[in-house]
């Protein structure tokens, strides 16, 4: 086991790890309240992405000796289990639009944690980091595109400008 000298890439692989969790239960709450048949598989989809990517993270955390946080643990799980019970009450425009949020804060998070391992000489997780960010924008193209077929476009500035 390595150990990582790097304390801004340790916060944020914890963050990361806890977040996920969060996103997991937050989608389950929103595909259980989607009435939509193909919206609920897509929305269930998403969550297991996010589960595998709270796997991969646990993953190179434990190569580097990294522990958990329970406060992000704590929060977090705190935070998905209010968004996904909120779900049934806010409507369908409000999960949809954070969500598509939350998912595009979530590309520049992995594209971020590759580019601190790489100023460390790190390139052994580019590959999964990248397809994290990845799979981040497709969830993040979803969410957009559900949005605009609604008619609400002007409102999709704030996905890009972070607003």
């Amino acid at each position: 086991m390595s150990t990582l000298a790097h304390p801004e890439l340790i916060r944020l692989l914890q963050k990361a790890y806890s977040a996920e969790k969060a996103a997991s239960y937050a989608y389950q709450g929103h595909a259980a309240s989607v009435k939509n048949k193909e919206e609920k598989i897509a929305i269930r989809q998403i969550e297991e992405d996010e589960w595998n990517h709270r796997k991969e993270v646990l993953h190179i955390m434990n190569h580097y000796g990294i522990p958990v946080s329970k406060w992000y643990e704590f929060r977090f799980a705190v935070i998905g289990k209010t968004i996904s019970a909120s779900c049934y009450v806010i409507g369908w425009f409000m999960p949809f639009f954070f969500a598509g949020k939350l998912e595009s804060g979530n590309v520049c998070e992995y594209f971020r944690m590759k580019q601190f391992f790489n100023q460390i000489g790190i390139r052994n997780w580019d590959s999964i980091l990248y397809e994290m960010g990845m799979k981040e924008k497709e969830h993040e193209i979803y969410f957009r595109d559900k949005i605009k077929k609604a008619g609400c476009c002007h409102i999709l500035k704030s996905f890009s400008t972070g607003d």
